[in-house]
């Protein structure tokens, strides 16, 4: 099996390369097409072996956006950093994505991982697009296999329409108007041109509703980490939520709630105990928030949450990849710019077998060796954690006191050389008259909270290594982990939010809302109306780092400009105009822009750090970044066709051809311009 999905991986990859032009380079060499007599895919899916290997694929696949192993760069964080909740923060990067509104361009976007700009844009194009491939070749060999029995064939295809409408879902709020491909080409094709939003998600929603009729449920299945029915459904609602139907979007909702045996995860002492790589250091206070995310417990059978996870534990570096949040995600403290007011490092490395060890001041073990890529916002640590203008002090999920957050002030000094060693840090700050033991010169990248109950995850090998102190060489960068890719909780929101487009003033909304509060042990509750605002913010508590927040909202802006229901400052938005808007002002734009300029660090001028590289970054972001604009490089591929550039960015022509069906598209798509 592992054969044939190796198999498939490479004749994916070549169909994508060699066929599907608008996702390659337009160097001559991508232009040529590529020999196929090195493969017989006809005999390779022949068979339904062939056909588990094919789905096989596209579910490792589906974990790549999570656990991108590179030492750098996690794919879902450029999906965040265009959102309220994150900023790019790797300041030795001259060139980090900081100035959006002048930095993405048409041709800015040319590599997988591109870390000077540090973002993934590129890759979520070109990879989204493989991964959709993956899903047309179980889609268009499902048909060819004899003796297979019709309720399992459709199954299979029900899974690839989900794993095809996952990856179109992303690109039409990433992208908007994108080439819809449903089948292998198998000659190359440069005559695209884009298909409208609103016409692919018309076919999705057929397709996840063929899915949900016939992938079968998880409790009728024997391997975990395949689509379910559960995923369908999910995928359904958000594609209903989409298009407005809003009443269907509720059913949905309520069957997974109440009618498919899932339950929230409540009480104490869920699974196994993971008391933490250095407890002497930070010592973790079991709690349900804490056990229902560590990756052993993730995917057990008494986690009656989990509607799909994406296994990714194990020592097969081939199956599984590593995901290094504490690499990416954590605060750089380890380095001079962190000083107390004496004049020391206030922070220190030390190896466990040096002189000096400590373990009660191990933090590059407790906390690993953090890079900060990327950095939460100022509201994702502090006002997102209000409700009913009070700071819920009991919510586990921003609690330091049981150990799932972790606040600067948590670390002490550990520099047995400052007379300051056992204090805990504060910041020394004369903008706002604080005055600490400590003073940082880089708060970009090196001052701020941490969500440690979600991004902590094991890593045993280099945890091992005892006379390692940094990197790879004894701290932990966060190891292989399963993921969630939907729970129950997300039900409960998505049901919320379609009661509100229904009804505002439904007085259950609330209670959808407060369930998932309840369990985080939270003492402030909705009470009364709840706005969208109210809605997206529990999102942001309740689903850090497991939903892709650029992409969820664009859908709610979409969704509020069909719906013409308000947002929290009262705004309402019109279908015409509400992503065809350009400039940085307070006023207009879309949900999504909203979101940034009240909460995020974009717009606000320039920071002045001390930092290698950009040492006074500039965050922008425009309302035409609403969405990201298409590359260059697959325009100029497509040079028989013509693809539609995003409004507000080099080569846009609101005169563009797009289809208007996504009937029409498919039925193009074997026109070569031959």
């Amino acid at each position: 099996m592992k054969h044939l999905a190796k198999k498939l991986q490479y004749i994916s990859f070549t169909l994508l390369m060699g066929g599907t032009l608008i996702v390659s380079s337009c160097s001559k060499d991508f232009l040529t097409p590529k020999p196929l007599s090195f493969y017989d895919p006809d005999a390779a899916f022949s068979t339904e072996e062939g056909l588990f290997s094919a789905l096989a694929i596209c579910d490792r696949h589906l974990k790549s956006y999570w656990a991108t192993d590179h030492n750098e760069m996690l794919t879902l964080g450029t999906e965040y950093i265009f959102s309220e909740l994150m900023v790019a923060s790797a300041t030795d990067k001259r060139n980090m994505l900081a100035d959006v509104a002048n930095m993405l361009t048409p041709t800015s976007e040319t590599s997988y991982q591109n870390l000077e700009r540090t973002n993934s844009i590129w890759y979520l194009w070109e990879e989204t697009y493989k991964g959709i491939m993956y899903a047309n070749t179980v889609i268009k060999y499902a048909d060819l296999v004899e003796g297979l029995e019709e309720d399992a064939r459709n199954a299979y295809i029900g899974r690839a329409y989900f794993h095809r409408a996952f990856r179109y879902m992303a690109l039409v709020f990433q992208f908007g108007d994108v080439p819809l491909v449903t089948t292998i080409i198998e000659a190359p094709k440069q005559t695209y041109q884009s298909t409208k939003r609103e016409a692919i998600l018309q076919m999705l929603q057929k397709d996840l509703e063929f899915a949900v009729e016939w992938v079968p449920d998880q409790k009728d299945m024997n391997l975990i980490g395949m689509v379910n029915k559960g995923a369908c459904r999910m995928l359904l609602t958000k594609c209903y939520l989409a298009l407005g139907e809003y009443e269907k979007a509720k059913e949905q909702t309520d069957i997974l709630i109440d009618q498919s045996g899932y339950a929230l995860i409540s009480g104490d002492g869920f699974g196994s105990f993971n008391e933490g790589p250095e407890p002497e250091t930070w010592k973790i206070t079991r709690n349900v928030i804490w056990d229902m995310h560590r990756a052993e417990n993730k995917l057990i059978a008494a986690n009656s949450e989990v509607i799909m996870g994406m296994p990714n534990r194990g020592s097969d570096t081939e199956a599984f990849t590593k995901m290094l949040t504490m690499r990416i995600l954590y605060p750089f403290v380890f380095d001079s710019r962190i000083q107390t007011k004496d004049g020391k490092q206030a922070l220190l490395n030390l190896r466990r077998n040096h002189a000096d060890y400590n373990p009660q001041y191990d933090y590059m073990r407790a906390f690993g060796r953090g890079i900060a890529t990327f950095r939460p916002t100022r509201f994702h640590m502090t006002n997102l954690w209000q409700v009913n203008g009070v700071m819920d002090e009991t919510d586990l999920r921003h609690n330091s006191e049981v150990g799932n957050w972790i606040r600067m002030e948590d670390y002490r000094v550990n520099n047995k050389a400052s007379s300051l060693f056992g204090e805990p840090l504060v910041l020394h700050d004369e903008k706002r008259n604080i005055e600490g033991n400590v003073e940082c010169s880089d708060t970009v990248r090196r001052w701020f909270d941490v969500p440690h109950y979600k991004l902590f995850l094991d890593d045993p090998v280099n945890e091992a290594n005892i006379t390692g102190s940094d990197g790879l060489r004894g701290a932990t960068n966060g190891g292989n982990a399963d993921w969630y890719l939907y729970r129950l909780a997300e039900a409960y929101l998505l049901r919320a939010e379609a009661k509100y487009y229904i009804n505002p003033g439904d007085p259950t909304i609330k209670d959808d809302l407060n369930i998932i509060r309840q369990r985080a042990k939270a003492t402030q509750l909705y009470e009364g109306a709840v706005t969208i605002g109210d809605i997206m913010n529990e999102r942001a508590r309740e689903l850090y780092w497991e939903e892709w927040r650029n992409v969820e909202l664009k859908r709610v802006s979409l969704c509020l400009a069909r719906s013409g229901k308000p947002d929290e400052w009262g705004n309402t938005y019109s279908l015409d105009n509400f992503d065809k808007q350009s400039g940085r002002g307070t006023e207009g734009g879309s949900y999504w822009y909203q979101r940034i300029v009240h909460y995020s660090l974009y717009n606000k001028g320039p920071i002045q750090i001390d930092a290698t590289g950009n040492s006074e970054p500039n965050f922008t972001m425009d309302k035409k970044n609403m969405y990201w604009p298409i590359p260059y490089a697959a325009i100029s591929a497509n040079n028989k066709g013509q693809l539609a550039q995003n409004y507000g960015y080099d080569g846009y022509d609101p005169a563009a051809p797009k289809w208007e069906t996504w009937e029409e598209a498919v039925a193009d798509e074997d026109n070569t311009g031959e």
